[in-house]
């Protein structure tokens, strides 16, 4: 038993210490062809030059997986998805717990493919539990999914669940898109009373909230609300919009998310 142990023991070790050496080789790799070669260029007007360096690294060793995100990542943000994904997918192949969320948000936020998404996220929680991504769980985009496929009443359970999980039991602060899309499910099912309610604890976090405004006022006309005072409340979304108050979300300046609301000038 105890030389059974003991060769578990050096299995194990020689495991260890080739995950350590193929880390520090990937690692070098990178530094090479990413940090001193690719980020010397701007991959908007030079994506070209971008892409040739993440090659070479790629050759010299194609199970780099940053080196495969990282030539997908500036196709998405010119809007090449189909592009982009056949290389993400190589990233996921290569280091699916690093990259199975990321390319879910993807799906959801730049390309927009709901259901394929959904399933991402969903074995993502399955592998690694409701975790985040690029500030938010697992399950909130899986609600933006449900959104955007009009399944309402599934969106509704997931953002109270979200709403419920990140201010009680997770105990971080209050935020204000998560607010903002439990009032969105709200508003699609009808609930116009519930869905201001919601809107306004968005609207008391991010005062200058135009896209919380904006369906708040929506809601006031669906209730009969005087003309005069939904037409007054759109036009101080639209002034705080102007001023660039929208969702506070990093990738809104690449992608409109879901229900923002892009006023005309």
């Amino acid at each position: 038993m105890k030389n059974i142990i003991l060769g578990f023991s050096f299995f194990f070790s020689i495991i260890s210490f080739a995950q350590v050496s193929t880390n520090k080789a990937h690692d070098a790799i990178v530094e090479e062809f990413l940090t001193n070669c690719a980020e010397k260029y701007n991959y908007v007007f030079q994506m070209a030059e971008w892409q040739d360096c993440l090659d070479n690294g790629l050759k010299k060793d194609s199970t780099v997986a940053y080196l495969w995100q990282q030539k997908a990542m500036p196709y998405f943000k010119c809007k090449k998805y189909e592009v982009g994904m056949q290389y993400l997918d190589k990233a996921v192949f290569y280091n699916k717990e690093r990259w199975l969320p990321y390319r879910a948000f993807i799906k959801c936020i730049f390309a927009h493919t709901y259901k394929e998404a959904i399933k991402d996220f969903e074995e993502c929680i399955k592998l690694y539990g409701n975790s985040y991504v690029m500030d938010h769980t697992y399950s909130f985009y899986i609600g933006l999914c449900y959104l955007q496929l009009n399944e309402y009443d599934k969106a509704e359970k997931l953002f109270d669940d979200y709403v419920n999980d990140i201010y009680k039991n997770r105990q971080q602060l209050e935020h204000p898109t998560a607010y903002f899309y439990q009032g969105i499910a709200r508003y699609e099912l009808k609930k116009w009373d519930e869905a201001i309610t919601i809107f306004d604890k968005a609207i008391k976090i991010y005062p200058e909230f135009s896209d919380a405004k904006y369906y708040k006022a929506i809601c006031w006309l669906k209730q009969g609300k005087p003309k005069e005072e939904v037409v007054a409340l759109v036009g101080i979304a639209r002034e705080d919009a102007a001023k660039g108050f929208s969702l506070n979300e990093d990738n809104t300046i690449y992608e409109t998310y879901p229900y923002q609301k892009k006023f005309s000038k």
